[in-house]
């Protein structure tokens, strides 16, 4: 029996935004201010700032406070940020130094994080594939991050390249066999040809698995079940993260 692991996940970017709002706190006891947060990430408006506010808010990791400027508290942190935080405080008691928070220098780590090899290959003829969480075949949810499981592979299933598995939420897709709680096998990718399976990461904000079409100069999201509609989008809007090889299912 084949059994998965549900997790809270975030963006990039949400995460880059809850590490510079916890920084900011610790450094110098308020909140950064929107234009602050815009710089810092990035973004061309405040727009993505809401919505990255919205979505760790809806997840726990923040909240507003009431009748106050700058008003918001971090709640909690994912456990690869606890990780790092707390790597830092060591290797900063060791140096018997004061260490000087710098925010540029923790996105650049994590950006090299999120880039380090998956393990694989433990037993021969078995890959071991990291587990980011759940992705939405519905309406799109936030997904990839650091795994905290492992799912064994075989390897005859897989051609060359990196791979990596997703929890489906949703049934979007089940007409394409793909059914709530399967997990899917992603093999990275930032391209996919017309017509394939995707995850796709819509304005640096949100995570789906649909069918990839391009008409045009937009780019259509495809649902494999009628009750869905078609979602259409700018070219600079969808960021192909990986293309479907593969599932399990259990029963």
């Amino acid at each position: 029996m084949f059994y998965t692991v549900v997790l809270i996940m975030l963006t990039k970017k949400q995460h880059q935004l809850l590490l510079y709002i916890h920084e900011c706190l610790e450094s110098r006891g308020v909140s950064p201010s929107f234009d602050e947060m815009k710089e810092a990430l990035d973004l061309k408006s405040k727009s993505g700032i809401h919505r990255l506010i919205t979505g760790l808010t809806e997840r726990g990791f923040i909240r507003r406070l009431p009748h106050r400027a700058r008003a918001l508290e971090v709640l909690k942190l994912p456990d690869d940020l606890r990780n790092k935080i707390a790597s830092d405080e060591r290797d900063a008691v060791a140096d018997d130094n004061l260490v000087e928070v710098n925010f540029a220098k923790g996105l650049s780590r994590q950006a090299n994080a999120n880039k380090a090899p998956a393990p694989e290959n433990e037993r021969e003829g078995i890959l071991n594939l990291p587990l980011y969480g759940r992705i939405a075949a519905g309406t799109a949810i936030e997904a990839l991050s650091d795994p905290s499981s492992f799912v064994d592979v075989p390897a005859g299933m897989l051609a060359s390249g990196r791979h990596y598995c997703l929890e489906v939420a949703g049934d979007s897709m089940i007409d394409a066999g793909i059914h709530d709680g399967d997990t899917v096998i992603i093999r990275e990718s930032e391209t996919a040809e017309n017509g394939k399976i995707v995850v796709a990461l819509i304005d640096d904000f949100e995570v789906t698995l649909k069918r990839l079409r391009r008409k045009g100069g937009s780019i259509a999201l495809e649902a494999a079940n009628p009750d869905y509609e078609t979602r259409i989008f700018g070219p600079d809007q969808v960021k192909v993260q990986g293309h479907l090889v593969g599932l399990f299912r259990k029963y």
